[in-house]
């Protein structure tokens, strides 16, 4: 709903960060606010561990994904200690199909720095905790608010549009959304998390990107946008992209009933997770002599090239890919790290034992099942 009220005649709109009106937004929605009504557990459980974990992997996961793989990391790493403590190829195989894996890369890193540097225990002033790896300005408050109660804002995607349509701010800065939300919780402190929540939880019930609720909203009277008829344009929406695109030949290699494994390096994309060893097509170049010569040139083994087995097209944030999946059978060399940091000849049934991206996934789930999945390579091919 996006009604146009004449801002003549609403007084109270000419002055959004006069103290009565940031007390009277406050008291609206702490009363709206249901804490029950969305069962975010990290976020009732006062455990900074808990809600640190919670929030790094909801950072770019909306909140119903991030549940089931919550409940699966936390039973395989219950304290701080036990996740600084793994090994980064545990903690990439928890983690496992929750995607953007600097997450957890940063998780483990920080948790290590928590140990050594803190005690063990998670520092609750947010320019402190700031200064740990993958901890922004947002999961610093939303620990600093949840977990031990300070006041301080949490400025999550919600927050944000609930904010610039709230006060019709035309250029949501972080800066300037930041000192928005900390207004509302110096009108009413000691209640930072629950405010923080609303906020949350208002954007996701109602303030929603397309077809808003706001003849149900709590703050309908209050909404700047809503009164000069701009809730559709906030926050302004960014400029579309065209992502580039990647062309991969991916070698399924054999030897001996085991097959060949490599790690990308432990930072950039996919850091850390372990691949089918391959490389980007050159040009005029097919995916089976591309893989041909990436296995010489990255690994250092020469091999012959079976027929196709899988096409895979994938789409990361800021990359589409299509990924060429040839079977392919080992002739000559040692395989030896050159781009990789780690290669491994292993048993199918040990794949599950490593972490891989989503796009190997359905390839990795035949071969433990299955072992060969493909033709076998033909004398005199590829």
């Amino acid at each position: 709903m996006s009604r146009r009220i004449s801002s003549a005649g609403h007084g109270s709109l000419a002055a959004p960060t006069s103290i009565a009106r940031q007390r009277d937004l406050a008291d609206q929605l702490l009363g709206w606010f249901r804490p029950d009504d969305r069962q975010v557990p990290w976020r009732h459980s006062g455990d900074p561990y808990r809600v640190w974990v919670g929030e790094v992997m909801a950072q770019q996961t909306q909140i119903t994904t991030v549940l089931g793989y919550y409940d699966r990391f936390l039973a395989r790493f219950p304290t701080l200690s036990s996740l600084a403590d793994a090994s980064l190829d545990e903690v990439l195989k928890g983690w496992e199909g929750m995607g953007y894996y600097g997450r957890a890369r940063n998780l483990r890193s920080a948790a290590r720095e928590v140990m050594t540097a803190y005690g063990g225990r998670l520092p609750e002033d947010p320019e402190i905790l700031r200064q740990l790896p993958g901890i922004g300005p947002y999961t610093a408050g939303a620990i600093a608010s949840l977990a031990f109660g300070r006041d301080e804002p949490a400025v999550d995607g919600n927050v944000r549009r609930v904010l610039s349509r709230l006060f019709d701010i035309a250029r949501p800065t972080a800066r300037r959304l930041e000192a928005a939300a900390r207004k509302l919780i110096e009108a009413r402190p000691g209640n930072a998390a629950a405010l923080n929540q609303a906020m949350m939880d208002l954007g996701a019930a109602l303030c929603t990107p397309r077809a808003p609720g706001c003849e149900s909203c709590p703050l309908s009277l209050h909404c700047l946008a809503l009164a000069r008829g701009s809730v559709a344009d906030r926050p302004p929406a960014a400029s579309p992209r065209r992502l580039p695109h990647q062309t991969v030949g991916v070698g399924v290699v054999w030897r001996k009933g085991r097959v060949l494994i490599a790690r990308r390096p432990p930072s950039g994309l996919l850091g850390g997770l372990w691949e089918f060893p391959g490389g980007k097509l050159e040009s005029g170049e097919s995916a089976a002599a591309a893989v041909k010569r990436e296995l010489i040139e990255e690994v250092g083994v020469e091999v012959r090239v079976g027929a196709l087995i899988k096409r895979v097209d994938h789409a990361y944030s800021h990359l589409r890919v299509t990924l060429h999946f040839h079977e392919a059978e080992y002739l000559s060399g040692r395989a030896r790290p050159r781009a990789a940091s780690e290669v491994r000849w292993v048993e199918p049934g040990e794949l599950g034992d490593y972490a891989f991206p989503a796009a190997s996934r359905t390839i990795v789930d035949s071969v433990r099942s299955r072992g060969r999945i493909g033709r076998a390579p033909v004398p005199g091919g590829s």
